[in-house]
């Protein structure tokens, strides 16, 4: 789950320096405002395909990945101007604090899971749901594209993706999750609600949504705001709760509705298709910090997520091309629900396999198998246990792909192995680690490039996911200092977390068929 955190102390920073390879052409820097938000009547005019019911590229591929054994990358230093007067050590403070209380609450899930403590009940009954999909599959398109962009205009380190929501459509943007499965929306009225860009979505004025009775088996699927209030009367609608580790919570009613993904073109025009009948939370108690966001869209692989409804339709497979964090606010990411082809045949395409669920303490996270990590063409010599779950005892721990989470976390021992090991092959002036949450930090001031070390992750079926150096280092760019991107796990969480910025400029491929995750360098801005 997307963790907000109540002690932001300023305003996120939507300025950062883009590390590029020296090899890389310069790309342009000038930013410009964010494109207009579609309205309902060129939705309209646009909409030419029937919906999904719910109910009843080669090109521009960079390798930077394909060598495992090149011990350092060669990078340039670029700044772009800021804005507002923000700072990046504001924005790397920000998302630190952020996703450290995610940790929080993912593993409190698999904690209480463990000791048989019911966070949200995943049951059957959404069985007989998805299952009656498959009677409208062939009658609809193998997949559907969406459009994503960063956050960080909207200070936070997540990313948005484009939607519009029930009949007549109202456009919001939503954070998308893999790290969760729930996706809710903060609804009028609403009774205790956090700030968001546009106003808030009624289902008063939607004739396609439906309120979920607390009879039907589907709202076994939620928690209950109150567990020991029997459901008394017939039309009493279906309610929910969900709290996260930070206070942050959501709470409403359960319901069915129209969502509407939309793709932006290049040439401007739009493309859009709606799928009906997704079952969501209507929020109308929503307390938190989602920097502007109406709401979520959860990815996990649970049987409540967007993507888990989507499969009797678009298959069991989904994938996303995640641009610079920090790139022009015109600049957008795609979503493909369902099997991309061209994709599957990319010769730089790289696979690892998920762990499958009974190998897992939790059935919404994805969890990898990581077998060592490679620091500047060395194998680190860390422990094979730090990197398993622990089916006993409160700790948690296993490797997940989130893109809920900004940045990458390792337990002890691995984070204090692969530091050192960073300090002991970079022959730049190390700085003070008081001043700067990350560590270490160095003194890049005058530099037009610096050298440093490669990184990359082994996997234990053989796969190797190999990142440039920008994924991993973050500038600040006022101090002219590069910090090592990589936190510490908390002490009471063995959780290791590959974060969306070092997914960043990657195609990366969610194949629930084949149980596997697929990754291939990608200049996904050309996407």
């Amino acid at each position: 789950m997307v963790m907000k955190v109540s002690l932001i102390l300023v305003l996120f920073s939507i300025f950062c320096v883009t590390f590029k390879m020296y090899t890389e052409v310069d790309a342009q820097n000038d930013h410009i405002n964010d494109p207009t938000l579609t309205n309902e009547e060129s939705y309209m005019k646009a909409t030419s395909s029937e919906p999904t019911r719910l109910n009843k590229e080669e090109g521009g591929v960079y390798d930077i990945s394909a060598n495992p054994h090149k011990r350092s990358k060669m990078l340039r230093l670029r700044r772009r101007p800021m804005n507002n007067g923000n700072e990046p050590k504001t924005h790397a403070l920000d998302s630190a604090i952020t996703d450290l209380v995610r940790i929080q609450t993912l593993h409190r899930k698999v904690t209480e899971k463990k000791e048989g403590i019911a966070i949200q009940q995943q049951s059957n009954p959404s069985n007989a749901f998805i299952a009656s999909l498959e009677s409208t599959k062939d009658e609809l398109s193998g997949s559907i594209m969406a459009t994503l962009k960063s956050g960080a205009s909207l200070g936070t380190g997540e990313y948005f993706i484009d939607m519009f929501l029930g009949t007549p459509p109202k456009h919001v943007w939503l954070i998308l999750d893999t790290g969760s499965d729930l996706s809710w929306i903060q609804c009028d009225p609403c009774y205790d609600c956090f700030e968001q860009n546009g106003p808030l979505y009624n289902p008063k004025n939607s004739s396609s949504y439906r309120n979920i009775s607390c009879h039907d088996p589907l709202c076994q699927l939620v928690s209950s705001p109150d567990p020991l209030q029997p459901c008394k009367v017939e039309n009493k609608t279906c309610p929910y709760f969900y709290e996260y580790a930070d206070g942050s919570n959501t709470t409403g009613d359960f319901a069915l509705e129209k969502f509407t993904v939309n793709l932006s073109w290049p040439n401007g025009k739009e493309k859009f298709k709606p799928v009906v009948d997704v079952m969501f939370g209507c929020g109308h108690w929503n307390k938190g910090f989602f920097h502007g966001a109406a709401g979520l869209l959860g990815l996990g692989r649970g049987p409540l997520s967007f993507f888990s409804q989507l499969q009797s339709i678009y298959g069991q497979s989904f994938s996303y091309c995640l641009t610079d964090l920090f790139s022009n606010t015109s600049t957008t990411s795609k979503l493909v629900f369902g099997e991309d082809k061209e994709l599957l045949n990319n010769h730089n395409m790289n696979f690892t396999s998920f762990l499958a669920g009974e190998e897992t303490p939790d059935d919404t996270f994805y969890y990898l198998q990581i077998k060592s990590i490679i620091v500047g063409g060395e194998e680190l010599d860390i422990p094979e246990q730090t990197w398993h779950w622990l089916s006993e005892g409160a700790a948690s721990g296993g490797t997940i792909i989130d893109s809920g989470s900004t940045l990458t976390f390792f337990p002890d021992p691995a984070y204090g192995i692969i530091k050192e090991a960073f300090e002991k092959k970079i022959k730049v002036q190390q700085i003070a680690e008081d001043d700067f949450i990350m560590s270490p930090c160095y003194n890049v001031s005058g530099a037009l490039q610096v050298e440093l070390p490669d990184f990359g992750i082994r996997f234990a079926d053989g796969a190797v996911w190999n990142f440039p150096a920008e994924n991993y280092f973050y500038q600040y760019e006022l101090d002219e200092v590069i910090c090592l991107a990589i936190l510490k796990t908390p002490h009471h969480s063995h959780f290791t977390i590959i974060g969306n910025l070092l997914q960043q400029n990657f195609h990366i491929l969610y194949d629930m068929e084949r149980s596997r995750l697929g990754y291939s360098p990608r200049r996904c801005a050309e996407v």
